[in-house]
């Protein structure tokens, strides 16, 4: 089945409820379903992807407002399209670097909020979701790299997940990069002190090699340009679409 990503999430949610009467269960399985489907269908129209996640809050006055929007610009560029999670901040930040350049495209993959996250308008396209695990699923769906700028819950939870795929090998050796040094070194001290603790380790020292930390836009950069391409990028196209 295929399912038009330009239909909004609340007709998706009318048109689900009406398909399925009573069944509030079935109701919520086809808006589930459908997420999925239109974040696909969405993502697979772009070839080689850079997802970034980062903060909401943290606008223009922010130390790290400019160097985010620097280092998405450099990375469209290079012909990549930077997917972010469409919302303002850090996010905005980085879609704004993407949708000036000259080279790569500009995605958003929202999440419908009561309180915040509207949509930035630096944006060549978007999708919404109602639900955080479809959502996360798109925004790491294929990428050749996912970089992590200074936020909140979401940002690390969205971390430890892509950290946690790649620990376990059920993603590929994609690069993960933390970009801002002085927000993500207490969080590697953390991991020394604490999860690597001597006789009580929960994790093995070999994990602190899963991801890189810098504040050097350029060294980002090459690390970008040597990341192979994703071998399910491929087949992102014959994913996307649902007969």
């Amino acid at each position: 089945m295929h399912m038009d990503y330009r239909k909004s999430l609340k007709d998706i949610t009318e048109d689900c409820i009406t398909q399925n009467g009573d069944s509030i269960m079935d109701s919520r399985l086809c808006i589930i379903d459908a997420e999925f489907r239109r974040g696909f269908d969405l993502v697979k129209n772009y070839g080689k992807s850079i997802t970034i996640f980062g903060s909401a809050r943290l606008e223009s006055g922010s130390k790290y407002y400019e160097s985010v929007e620097k280092l998405a610009g450099e990375i469209a560029n290079l012909g990549y399209t930077v997917v972010t999670g469409g919302g303002h901040g850090l996010m905005g930040a980085a879609n704004k670097g993407a949708f000036n350049a000259e080279g790569g495209s500009s995605l958003g993959i929202n999440i419908e909020l009561p309180l915040e996250q509207t949509l930035n308008e630096y944006l060549d396209e978007s999708v919404e979701f109602h639900h955080f695990f479809s959502r996360k699923v798109i925004l790491a769906y294929s990428a050749e790299a996912y970089i992590y700028v200074p936020g909140g819950f979401g940002t690390l939870d969205e971390f430890f997940e892509i950290l946690t795929l790649k620990q376990t090998h059920k993603i590929p050796d994609t690069p993960i990069i933390l970009f801002g040094s002085e927000f993500w070194k207490p969080l590697e001290e953390y991991f020394k002190n604490t999860l690597l603790k001597s006789g009580e380790e929960t994790i093995s020292l070999n994990d602190l090699n899963l991801y890189t930390i810098t504040d050097d836009i350029d060294a980002i950069v090459e690390i970008v340009k040597n990341a192979p391409v994703r071998d399910d990028i491929s087949n992102k196209h014959h994913l996307g679409n649902h007969e």
